[in-house]
C-alpha cells in the first residue's frame, strides 16, 4: 500500500526530463495563498532515488514550489516504488489534468508517455508465452494514448512533431507568435534551417503563415532552403494582409504580467486605445462649442 509521509522539501528532487514548467505566475501565487490558509490538501507523489538519498518527485512540483514559498519545510508525500516507465506515465497523467498546458509541454508529455507505453508493451510481449493472448490485444500504444487523452492519433503525432523544433521557435509557439499548424510544418526543417529562419524573423520582426511554412518545408525537402529563400518567402504578402503597425515586444513586456499571452496583450492595448479615442472625441466636441 502507498505510504504517506511528511517529507522535507529539501529531500525532493525534480523528476528527470520533467516536461512541465513551474512558472512563478498568478496561479502559483494563488496556490501559495491557499496553502498558507489550509496547507497542502493533496499529497505529492514521489519514489525513492536509486542512490538512496532523498526522493524523486513524480507529481506535485507546483505544490512543492508553492509550499516552499509559503514557508513550509515539509509536505505530505505518497512514497511509491515505481519503474521508470511507471513514473513517466504517472507524471504525465497528473500534469495533463492542469487547466493551462503549453504546446511544448503537451508535445514532450505525449512523446514521453508514448515511449513508456511502448516499453511496457514490449515487455508484455516478451513475457507472454506463444500460447497466451497478448495482454494489449495488439492495440497500438498510440491508439491507447489517443483514447486516454481524448485526441486523435493524427493530432498526437502532430504534437510530437513539435519536439523537433529548436527551443527558440518552440518558445514562439508557446507564446502564440507562431500558430500550431505552421509550427508542425516547420518541424520538418533541419536544425540549421530553423536557426536561420528564427534569425530572419527576429531581424524583420515578422511571423509566417501556414502557406509560407508549407513552402519552406517543400523547399527544405529539395535541399534548397537557405536564408535568401527564407527572405523571399517571408516577403510574400499574406492572404488578406492589412497595413500593420509593428511594436517590438520587448518595449511592452515590462508593462504586462509574465503569464500574459500575445492575444491578451493585444486586447489590453485595443481597450486602452478605444478609451483614449472616446475621451478624444468628447474633448473635440467640447472645443467646437
Amino acid at each position: 500500500m502507498d505510504e504517506i509521509k511528511m517529507i522535507s522539501i529539501n529531500q525532493l528532487y525534480p523528476f528527470k526530463n520533467h516536461s512541465f514548467r513551474v512558472e512563478t505566475n498568478r496561479e502559483l501565487y494563488e496556490l501559495m495563498r491557499s496553502i498558507e490558509r489550509e496547507g497542502v490538501l493533496v499529497p505529492l507523489l514521489a519514489r525513492p532515488r536509486s542512490n538512496g538519498a532523498g526522493y524523486e518527485l513524480i507529481s506535485g512540483h507546483r505544490r512543492a514550489k508553492a509550499g516552499d514559498l509559503a514557508g513550509l519545510t515539509e509536505v505530505p508525500t505518497v512514497i511509491r516504488e515505481m519503474t521508470d516507465d511507471q513514473a513517466v506515465i504517472a507524471m504525465v497523467d497528473s500534469n495533463l489534468q492542469r487547466e493551462h498546458i503549453l504546446p511544448s509541454e503537451k508535445a514532450y508529455a505525449y512523446k514521453m508517455k508514448l515511449e513508456a507505453m511502448n516499453h511496457q508493451g514490449k515487455r508484455i510481449e516478451d513475457e507472454t508465452s506463444v500460447q497466451d493472448e497478448p495482454k494489449q490485444n495488439n492495440t497500438r500504444s498510440n491508439e491507447m494514448l489517443a483514447k486516454q487523452v481524448g485526441e486523435s492519433v493524427a493530432q498526437i503525432k502532430r504534437y510530437i512533431r513539435l519536439t523537433n523544433l529548436i527551443p527558440k521557435i518552440l518558445d514562439m509557439v508557446d507564446k502564440g507568435v507562431i500558430a500550431f499548424t505552421p509550427a508542425v510544418e516547420l518541424s520538418y526543417l533541419t536544425e540549421e534551417e530553423q536557426y536561420e529562419l528564427h534569425a530572419v524573423m527576429d531581424m524583420e520582426q515578422c511571423t509566417l503563415s501556414l502557406s509560407q511554412a508549407t513552402q519552406m518545408k517543400v523547399i527544405s525537402q529539395q535541399g534548397k532552403l537557405d536564408m535568401d529563400a527564407i527572405f523571399q518567402i517571408l516577403e510574400q504578402e499574406k492572404p488578406n494582409q492589412r497595413e500593420q503597425i509593428k511594436i517590438r515586444a520587448d518595449m511592452l513586456n515590462r508593462y504586462f504580467p509574465d503569464y500574459y499571452t500575445p492575444q491578451q496583450k493585444v486586447e489590453v492595448i485595443e481597450r486602452l486605445v478605444k478609451n483614449w479615442h472616446e475621451s478624444y472625441v468628447v474633448k473635440e466636441e467640447y472645443l467646437r462649442r
